[in-house]
């Protein structure tokens, strides 16, 4: 399954960028529990900017589909840097 046909080319950076910023929730007082809902929220309103930046929106139409991909781009950008994470910390633990 080649995943980069679902994330848009120019939301790929978020991947890196959102696991940056789950590094520092980390180290700060929220739960860890609450990092990815945190992660997913972030990377959502990236994803909103993104596609209001670069979108034509006269219609409720079109701002329902910006809705849509927004919502979808972010999830699923989230979901990629929380899976990059869970990837390298599975990788230094010994068996």
């Amino acid at each position: 399954m080649n995943y980069q046909e679902y994330i848009s080319t120019e939301l790929w950076i978020l991947v890196p960028v959102l696991y940056l910023i789950g590094q520092g929730l980390k180290k700060s007082a929220l739960p860890d529990k609450w990092i990815p809902v945190t992660l997913g929220a972030i990377s959502i309103v990236l994803s909103a900017v993104w596609v209001l930046a670069t979108s034509e929106i006269s219609s409720l139409k079109e701002l329902a589909c910006a809705f849509f991909t927004a919502v979808t781009q972010g999830v699923l950008t989230a979901g990629a840097s929380v899976y990059a994470n869970q990837l390298f910390l599975q990788s230094r633990k010994e068996e």
